[in-house]
């Protein structure tokens, strides 16, 4: 295969990686036949994936959207993957203009097709670092840059925390990243859940879990409650914690499917 100039060396071509293949299922360009395929995979196993994905995309517009309204200017996007197909900036610039977006991810595949799509765009800036630490993401020079944390932030982590198991602390995490922030700032966040998902599909649910161990990425879904104490102490936003497809949406079982495989939700920090 042939191998575009800008990707890393030590980035391997020959595995799928996760955030091409949510640019494949999302109808995006940045994803390769290798990403395809294994897309393809996880779709026949259980085909509500693709449409679950759309619905999580479609709640980012839609909490986006919301946190401009209420005057939000920045944002800090946690395990942003492949800024393509109505990302954060995109969405934000719609209203306005002067935003700035700062993605943050770990997969040097992920940064380097972000950087390469957003070129010299003095707005966006991509960094590679692991969510995980907080501190070391919010000390980063080029966050400092971006980022006025005197002023409130809109802190997006939209189907990124069910990547990551029980043993990392995910509510601890996003605990230190929303201490670090000043009052009046928002989190979006979605997450993974089977707890809508029929008894005789969970079969299928666990081919998907094992497609996506293969690339070395391992799947949490969690119940509503553990979902809910990620805004612990946020005040949250009506409708509260509830499907993402069900956020301030009339959702469509033609584009988004039948089965709810998400929560979501949006709170504010007094």
């Amino acid at each position: 295969m042939h191998r575009p100039r800008w990707i890393p060396a030590d980035v391997d071509l020959d595995r799928p990686n996760p955030a091409r293949i949510l640019d494949y299922f999302l109808g995006g360009a940045h994803n390769f036949a290798v990403d395809r395929r294994a897309a393809k995979q996880a779709a026949q196993a259980m085909p509500e994936v693709a449409n679950g994905m759309r619905a999580s995309r479609s709640f980012l517009r839609r909490a986006v959207t919301a946190l401009v309204e209420a005057g939000v200017d920045q944002f800090l996007d946690l395990g942003s993957g492949i800024p393509t197909v109505g990302n954060v900036h995109e969405i934000a610039h719609r209203l306005a203009p002067e935003a700035r977006v700062v993605y943050v991810d770990n997969e040097p595949i992920a940064v380097a097709h972000s950087r390469t799509i957003l070129g010299a765009n003095p707005l966006v800036t991509s960094v590679r670092a692991d969510l995980r630490h907080p501190d070391s993401v919010l000390d980063l020079p080029e966050v400092r840059e971006m980022i006025d944390f005197s002023r409130p932030v809109g802190l997006v982590a939209i189907a990124v925390l069910h990547y990551l198991p029980d043993a990392d602390d995910p509510q601890g995490l996003v605990e230190a990243y929303h201490d670090a922030l000043a009052p009046g700032s928002y989190l979006a966040l979605s997450h993974a859940t089977v707890d809508f998902v029929p008894e005789d599909q969970l079969g299928a649910v666990s081919q998907v879990e094992g497609i996506y161990r293969q690339i070395s990425a391992q799947l949490r879904p969690r119940p509503y409650g553990e979902v809910a104490k990620f805004f612990t102490g946020l005040d949250l936003l009506p409708p509260g914690v509830v499907p993402v497809r069900q956020w301030r949406s009339e959702w469509s079982e033609e584009h988004e499917g039948k089965v709810h495989l998400s929560y979501g939700g949006v709170g504010r920090k007094p």
